[in-house]
């Protein structure tokens, strides 16, 4: 039987999905960088004619079969992130015009970055299981022995390095998300935490 706090965990875990998606086309349509996983799959989007929501799913998916031998166990929110965050951010896409002038650009790359800040406080804190991406990177601890900091750097310079080669959009934004997203995130992980005995207050 379906409790009332696991329907309130699948809540909050597909609407933090949905955001996270609608989150990145903000900070794409703003055109002044993105993450480096999303410049990856706009890279190779640009090259092969598809969507960027497919690729994404795509993306996802390898990275999500790299889990086997490192013997990571996907969970709920794993398989749904690697399904729903691509349609969503397409979806953003289709609405959403590329931005011209500088200052959109800039408010509308705030806007994108401090979303999927909230977003990935809502997936990460339903506690549905880890998304495929950092799967990968806490599995790579695991095995190699490194640093987690050393792991994310390592797994996020390759992606944003391919990624830049394939085409994608490396710019201030791409500075921005990487030393911002961490402390953003630090706020909003606390406050969405739906684990018995969690801090539910931003520090």
């Amino acid at each position: 039987m379906l409790t009332a706090a696991f329907v309130t965990r699948l809540l909050q875990l597909l609407l933090g999905l949905f955001l996270f998606g609608i989150a990145s086309s903000l900070m794409i349509r703003a055109g002044i960088g993105i993450a480096p996983w999303d410049v990856l799959s706009q890279g190779i989007s640009l090259r092969s004619g598809w969507s960027f929501g497919l690729i994404t799913n795509l993306v996802g998916v390898v990275v999500l079969l790299m889990w086997l031998p490192l013997r990571q166990k996907p969970g709920l929110g794993t398989v749904l992130n690697v399904l729903l965050i691509g349609p969503s951010a397409q979806l953003g896409l289709s609405i959403l015009p590329p931005m011209s002038s500088l200052l959109w650009q800039v408010l509308v790359f705030i806007a994108g970055l401090l979303l999927l800040a909230i977003a990935t406080g809502l997936y990460i804190g339903a506690n549905f299981g880890p998304g495929p991406r950092d799967g990968l990177m806490t599995g790579l601890h695991a095995r190699s022995g490194w640093a987690i900091w050393k792991v994310r750097t390592l797994i996020e310079a390759t992606a944003l390095a391919v990624g830049w080669w394939l085409g994608g959009n490396v710019g201030i934004g791409t500075l921005a998300f990487a030393l911002l997203i961490g402390p953003l995130c630090g706020v909003t992980l606390p406050l969405f935490d739906r684990r018995a005995g969690a801090i539910v207050t931003a520090r």
